[in-house]
């Protein structure tokens, strides 16, 4: 057992989903491994000698969560509770400050460990998908078709990212894949034209769920982003109250970029959840905490790596322990 090491405790009903559940616990770890380096390496020979946690030990910590990108503000929130611990003489050890810390860290994500519900009164119920480029948009809309699939629930897609050379066919290679329905046009269609069409559609053949894929674009780029607010009155249109989910995925490798796109596709859309991927090899990982913090979004799910199941629901208390844990390191 490390000195940082803490088990992962979760009842599962069978023996495979036990294995399922360890099979993602050891990938979730995996995937965090460069941040959860980052944040604990070199703490057991900074607290060999001392009788008790000290400042100097904190300041250290909040250097490190800093260089992960948890980000100022949960940083400073983390380290103000940690060091009215300390002035209680409530850290004795290493091990007593690491399950203080990760406390505070649940703390700071649980509110938004909220998993996407679909409202079933809702026909179909309506999720746009929005981000930059290369975030991972339309590979995580191919892994939320299968979750939904799994669900039972009829699921129809739009192809609204009329721009982006491929980006068509890319979304029909997911819908072949997972036998689902794709309405498209042609290129450099209008995206809302495309939207008003698949919502025709999704109507008519009694889909569940209708999931609009639409063109990666700088957060920065205000025409662009005009754009996804027409898209969104077009849906109205047809229903007052779609789309009922507005998704943003970031790539949780570039840091205080996905919190700075999250604060400006949240102004621009009204964003009712986060999906970050890509998690895997990044040292970064601690940007959840900064975008809990300060955007205090749903975050719906998490990726990390390439295969049609790894978009797993976000669990707070499951990403604190594997980012922390650091047995078998």
């Amino acid at each position: 057992m490390g000195i940082f090491s803490f088990k992962k405790n979760k009842d599962t009903s069978t023996e495979e989903e036990m294995d399922q559940e360890k099979g993602f616990w050891t990938r979730l770890k995996g995937s965090l491994s460069r941040t959860r380096h980052g944040l604990t390496d070199g703490f057991a020979s900074l607290l060999l000698g001392k009788k008790s946690i000290d400042e100097e030990v904190l300041e250290e910590l909040e250097t490190r969560l800093l260089m992960a990108d948890v980000g100022i503000e949960a940083t400073q929130s983390i380290i103000e509770n940690l060091t009215n611990r300390m002035q209680r003489k409530q850290l004795a050890d290493g091990n007593a400050l690491f399950a203080a810390l990760r406390e505070d860290m649940i703390q700071i994500l649980q509110p938004c460990a909220q998993p996407l519900e679909i409202d079933e009164t809702k026909s179909p119920f309506v999720i746009m998908m929005v981000g930059i480029n290369g975030a991972g948009k339309t590979t995580s809309i191919g892994k939320l078709v299968k979750r939904l699939q799994i669900e039972n629930k009829r699921v129809i897609l739009a192809a609204a990212d009329t721009f982006r050379a491929a980006a068509v066919e890319q979304l029909q290679t997911w819908g072949r894949r997972n036998n689902v329905d794709v309405v498209a046009q042609q290129r450099n269609a209008d995206p809302g034209s495309v939207v008003y069409d698949a919502l025709v559609a999704a109507k008519a053949r009694s889909a569940d769920v209708l999931i609009v894929d639409t063109a990666g674009r700088l957060h920065t780029q205000t025409n662009l982003m005009a754009e996804l607010k027409k898209i969104r009155r077009v849906a109205s249109k047809l229903d007052d109250s779609a789309p009922h989910e507005v998704l943003l995925v970031v790539d949780g490798g570039v840091g205080q970029n996905a919190l700075n796109q999250a604060l400006q596709f949240h102004e621009a859309v009204n964003l009712t959840g986060i999906v970050v991927t890509k998690l895997d090899g990044t040292a970064k990982g601690g940007i959840l905490f900064a975008i809990a913090e300060k955007v205090g979004l749903p975050i719906r799910f998490i990726g990390m790596g390439e295969g049609i199941d790894d978009l797993r629901v976000f669990d707070a208390a499951q990403f604190v322990d594997a980012l922390l844990d650091t047995e078998d390191d």
